[in-house]
């Protein structure tokens, strides 16, 4: 799998009129075969407008406006979704706010012939880790990482990164109509479902820049939703073992 073919990017929006110009150029630059997603979630900056002007000149580019409850989780599995009912071969998920570099799509991609995901990790061998990101970030990323890998026993350096790239059959081994997750736990809840289906996990290392344009959409509430699922995960795991060692 070394390239971008039959590989859709799933870029959910909210409030990001200032990247996606400049987004959509450098993912199509990055991928020329791939098909970009936008998952929009009625900004009111008009972010759902734009794409589909950008989309009018740009037959690779498809819009997904939703009304439902907004949050990153539910525009992620909306546009899972639809990847899955077209046949997509490869789903790439990737922020809107050029955090996450697509020059690494080629990379992340091409890491699925040895794999079912690919994740693209700021932390462990190799990762190049955060720029620009204040002290209290950088710490709570950390510890969320380490509490994932060390309580809830999902084996990547970087579970909450939302850099990442599934196979169409991981996507579809994952019950995604059973995700709960709505914030950025979402990404810890996925790998650990990727983990406890068996499925082959590989980490891309790669180079996480802050946003230059825009506000971040970190809320408290997904501070303690990711606390939350982390301690549900390790009861999960607690009690598998305690199952296993009954047997």
């Amino acid at each position: 799998m070394s390239d971008a073919a039959g590989a859709l990017v799933v870029v959910p929006t909210l409030n990001e009129a200032a990247n996606l110009p400049e987004l959509t150029r450098r993912v199509f630059s990055a991928a020329p075969g791939a098909h970009l997603l936008v998952v929009d979630d009625r900004s009111p900056d008009g972010t759902g407008q734009l794409a589909e002007a950008l989309a009018a000149a740009e037959p690779r580019l498809r819009v997904l406006h939703r009304d439902g409850p907004r949050g990153l989780g539910r525009a992620y599995l909306a546009g899972f979704a639809w990847a899955l009912d077209r046949g997509y071969a490869v789903v790439v998920e990737m922020d809107a706010d050029l955090s996450h570099d697509p020059a690494a799509l080629p990379g992340l991609i091409g890491a699925l012939s040895a794999a079912d995901l690919a994740v693209g990790a700021r932390y462990g061998p190799g990762g190049g880790g955060v720029a620009d990101w204040p002290l209290h970030r950088r710490l709570l990323s950390r510890g969320a990482n380490a509490l994932a890998r060390h309580l809830a026993g999902v084996p990547l350096a970087d579970a909450t990164s939302g850099f990442r790239a599934y196979r169409r059959e991981a996507l579809l081994a994952l019950d995604l109509p059973e995700v709960r997750s709505n914030g950025y736990a979402f990404q810890v809840e996925l790998a650990a479902r990727a983990a406890r289906a068996g499925l082959r996990l590989v980490e891309v290392p790669i180079r996480f820049v802050d946003r230059a344009r825009g506000d971040s959409k970190l809320r408290g509430a997904d501070v303690i939703e990711g606390a939350a699922m982390v301690g549900r995960l390790t009861l999960a795991r607690a009690g598998a073992a305690r199952a296993a060692r009954r047997r």
